[in-house]
């Protein structure tokens, strides 16, 4: 199960993590994990186009952990929006994936 924890502070976002495997099918065959890593990959492609230095990334064989650095606006909303798009997931694959 992919499980994702998203941490705020004084309702702004300020750490995503999402480790795990959805395990709803075969590596390279799982449609949970591709959407999730879909969602995800857009979401900080966009924001460090916008801002490099709005937020920080670690990507290991575990899943990614993400670090927002920048309170404005657009990192904000784009961030919610991707923990939107994750739990909008989890509501139809909820063997698969947790959002917290």
């Amino acid at each position: 199960m992919i499980q994702v924890k998203v941490e705020k502070e004084h309702a702004k976002y300020k750490k995503v993590t999402i480790l795990g495997h959805a395990m709803y099918d075969d590596y390279g065959k799982d449609i949970v994990c591709s959407a999730a890593s879909s969602i995800v990959t857009t979401t900080v492609n966009g924001i460090l186009a916008l801002d490099k230095g709005s937020l920080s990334y670690m990507v290991s064989k575990k899943g990614i952990s993400i670090n927002i650095k920048n309170e404005d606006a657009t990192t904000q909303i784009l961030i919610g929006n991707m923990v939107s798009l994750l739990k909008e997931l989890e509501n139809n694959y909820p063997a698969n994936i947790e959002v917290k």
